[in-house]
C-alpha cells in the first residue's frame, strides 16, 4: 500500500441542524452501510482518517457516538487529575517538563495536598483521580508513591465507593517491582502512551536511552500484574503518515488497552522536536485537530467498549474541543484538580486552557459541557471498561 502524507488541510464543519440535512452523496450512503455491518478493516480505517468530504465526516461521527451509547452508554467517567510532580528524569523531545529544560520551575507537592485534592474529587463524585508526574525511579519516589495511594484509598471511603476512589498512575516506565508494589498499594490503572507506535517514530521523538522496546516491555508487565492499561499517542507529527495511524489504532486493539488518552501534537516552545528545525512539516491546526477527533471515531468503531477521552489538547486547539471529542466517540474526561499554584509549571505543551481556573471553576464548566452535547456525569463510580 502506498503511503500517503496527510491532505494540506481539512476545514471542520458542524453537524448541520436535521432540519437542513442535506442528502448524503454515494460514497457517504456506502460508507454508513459499511459502518453498521462490522467492525471496520483496515481500508475502512484509513478512509475514516483520510476522507475530507463532510458528510462522510458526519457518517462517521454518527457511526462512532451509536456505537458509544451502545456499548457505553451516555455517561461521561471523570478522572481527576493531579499533577503532582514535574520533576523528570527522561528527556523526551516533545515534552516541555524534560529533564533538559532549565526555564522549568521544579516542584513536588507534599503527601497530604496530594491526598486532600483526591479527597475533594471525591466528594464531587469524580469517582476516580490520576496521579501524574514526570518520571522518577528512585527508591523516595516508589515510596511516596505507594504512600499516596494508600493514604487516598483510606481516606475517599464513602457509602458510594466503599473502596475509596479508583487511582490511575500515570508516571513512566518503572521495573515490575515497582509495578507490582504500587498495585499491591491499591492504585488499579496505569496510563503509559506509547505516542507513536512506529519504532521509527519513536526514536525521533527520543533520546537513545529510552527505547521502543523497553515501552512496550512496560506495557505487557502492568497487563500481565492485572493493571488496567491505558496507552495513546500523538496525532499530527511531522513525518506522521496516515498508515502511521491506522498502525496504531492495531496497536490498540492487540495490546488489549482498556482506556485511550490521544490528542493532536502540539510543540511546546522549550521542546522543539530536532527533526522539525531539519525542515519537517508539521500538519497546521484545522489538519491535526480533526485527525484527532477521527482517531477517536476510529478508535471507538474498532474497539466499541473501550474508554476514550477527550484530551484538554483537543481544548487547546478548539475551544469546543472536548465537547466535539465527546460527539465522536470519547466517553471519558480528565477534570484539572492540580492546585493553582503550581499548575503552569505543569505544562506539556504550549497554550494549555484551564490554568488559572480553580477546581470547583472547572468542575462546573465541565458539566456543563457535557450536558450542551446531551450526555451526562457518571458519579461516584470508577468507571472501568468491561473487560474484552
Amino acid at each position: 500500500m502506498t503511503t500517503q502524507a496527510f491532505p494540506v488541510r481539512i476545514e471542520w464543519m458542524k453537524a448541520p441542524p436535521a432540519k437542513a440535512a442535506t442528502p448524503l452523496s454515494a460514497a457517504a450512503l456506502e460508507l454508513a452501510t459499511r459502518l453498521a455491518s462490522s467492525l471496520p478493516d483496515r481500508e475502512t480505517l484509513r478512509h475514516i482518517l483520510a476522507t475530507q468530504q463532510p458528510d462522510e465526516i458526519e457518517v462517521i461521527r454518527q457511526a462512532a457516538e451509536k456505537a458509544l451509547l451502545k456499548n457505553c452508554g451516555d455517561t461521561v467517567r471523570l478522572r481527576g487529575l493531579i499533577e503532582f510532580s514535574n520533576r523528570c528524569i527522561s528527556d523526551c523531545y516533545y515534552c516541555g517538563i524534560r529533564r533538559s529544560n532549565r526555564a522549568l520551575a521544579r516542584y513536588t507537592l507534599k503527601l497530604a495536598e496530594i491526598v486532600d485534592t483526591a479527597r475533594w474529587c471525591g466528594e464531587q463524585g469524580y469517582g476516580s483521580v490520576v496521579l501524574q508526574s514526570g518520571e522518577r525511579r528512585d527508591a523516595k519516589f516508589t515510596r511516596f508513591i505507594s504512600a499516596a495511594v494508600r493514604a487516598i484509598k483510606e481516606q475517599t471511603r464513602s457509602p458510594e465507593l466503599p473502596d475509596g476512589v479508583g487511582i490511575t498512575l500515570c508516571v513512566g516506565e518503572q521495573s515490575p517491582e515497582t509495578y507490582a508494589e504500587w498495585f499491591a498499594a491499591g492504585a488499579h490503572r496505569y496510563l503509559l502512551r506509547m505516542e507513536t507506535s512506529s519504532p521509527e517514530l519513536f526514536t525521533r521523538l527520543h533520546p537513545a536511552t529510552q527505547t521502543y522496546a523497553s515501552r512496550i516491555n512496560c506495557l505487557k508487565i502492568l497487563k500481565t500484574l492485572g493493571y488496567r492499561v491505558g496507552t495513546g499517542v500523538m496525532i499530527g507529527l511531522p513525518g506522521q503518515t496516515l498508515d502511521d495511524l491506522v498502525d496504531d489504532l492495531f496497536f490498540f486493539r492487540d495490546i488489549s488497552a482498556d482506556m485511550i488518552g490521544m490528542g493532536p501534537y502540539i510543540p511546546h516552545e522549550q521542546a522543539v522536536l530536532p527533526y522539525m528545525e531539519a525542515g519537517a512539516a508539521m500538519p497546521d491546526v484545522a489538519t491535526r485537530l480533526q485527525l484527532a477527533l477521527r482517531m477517536i471515531a476510529a478508535t471507538r468503531l474498532l474497539l466499541p467498549g473501550i474508554n476514550i477521552a477527550a484530551t484538554t489538547a483537543l481544548q487547546t486547539l478548539s475551544e469546543d474541543g472536548r465537547e466535539q471529542g465527546l460527539r465522536f466517540g470519547a466517553n471519558v474526561i480528565m477534570p484539572q484538580a492540580t492546585p493553582l499554584r503550581v499548575r503552569r509549571q505543569y505544562t506539556l505543551y504550549d497554550g494549555k486552557p484551564c490554568l488559572d481556573d480553580s477546581a470547583g471553576q472547572c468542575a462546573t464548566c465541565l458539566e456543563g459541557r457535557i450536558n450542551s452535547v446531551g450526555r451526562r456525569i457518571l458519579r461516584d463510580n470508577w468507571g472501568d471498561s468491561e473487560r474484552r
